[in-house]
């Protein structure tokens, strides 16, 4: 080997050398060191990253806790143990936890709504409303499944009548499945809300019925049969409930002509009770 060929080996050997040295070094000096506690916290959180806390994923909200700016109580997929296991590793109270569930507020299926036309295009909710779907009803679900497909957690299901179904023992409250909703017929309610109308539509009486079965016509029944006053109002075609004051109870649904306000229904759709129902079990 000729002497410059060697000078320039020694030489790259030497640059390479100090090279590594100075990153060995960098990396020492400019290093942040992590709070043990993240990984504590990581621990604790489902890790799921189902967004149902506002952040976009388990390791976001870990660094809100880590600061402050998230409560123990953010993570609504782990309930109250996952609130109580990071409380525990931020010293703080746990504090209450209130559950959230799903709930499709549409009967509207395949035997209940009418069909204005024959739907040939993409297969999802999203580009179906873009073209007003197939429903006589443009406020109904559009049948496609896309909150199914968006829930993470197995607690959804579409029924042998073309609509979603959330199971009440599996929904942990994320509100994947409202997201992905492009007509918002899923709201996310308190577990102890058991009124609801089952119903979106804005369409007058009439015009409601004729596309729908089981829509709300506006009858006002249900306020007249309310015992406190504005416990439900109509406001553009459309029954709805205040919360804030309604019993939650039976009262008002006794005379719905189209039965399309109901009470406690939601608790009765487990998985299991799904599966006993369903036609595909057979």
């Amino acid at each position: 080997m000729s002497g410059s060929l060697i000078i320039s080996a020694v030489s790259m050997g030497g640059l390479g050398a100090a090279l590594a040295l100075f990153l060995a070094y960098a990396d020492k000096k400019f290093t942040i060191e992590e709070d043990p506690r993240i990984e504590a916290i990581m621990g604790a959180l489902p890790n799921t990253n189902c967004g149902g806390c506002g952040y976009p994923g388990c390791r976001m909200l870990a660094e809100a806790l880590m600061k402050g700016d998230a409560p123990p109580t953010a993570c609504v997929a782990g309930g109250s143990d996952t609130a109580n296991k990071l409380a525990g590793v931020l010293g703080v109270e746990a504090g209450s936890v209130k559950r959230t569930i799903a709930v499709v507020l549409c009967k509207g299926g395949h035997a209940e709504a009418e069909r204005r036309a024959t739907y040939k295009g993409e297969l999802s909710c999203t580009a179906s409303n873009l073209t007003g779907g197939d429903k006589g009803c443009t406020y109904g679900c559009l049948g496609y499944g896309e909150c199914v497909e968006a829930c993470k957690f197995d607690a959804m299901s579409m029924n042998d009548n073309g609509l979603p179904v959330v199971f009440y023992d599996k929904c942990v409250g994320c509100g994947a499945c409202a997201k992905a909703c492009p007509r918002d017929i899923i709201e996310m309610h308190p577990e102890d809300h058991k009124l609801f109308v089952y119903c979106k539509s804005k369409d007058k009486g009439a015009q409601a019925k004729k596309v729908c079965s089981v829509s709300c016509i506006a009858c006002s029944l249900c306020v007249k049969d309310c015992s406190v006053p504005g416990g439900i109002a109509v406001k553009d075609n459309l029954a709805t409930v205040n919360y804030a004051v309604a019993p939650q109870n039976d009262e008002s649904t006794k005379r719905c002509p189209t039965k399309c306000i109901a009470y406690g229904i939601e608790g009765q759709n487990t998985k299991a009770s799904f599966k006993a129902s369903s036609k595909r079990a057979g």
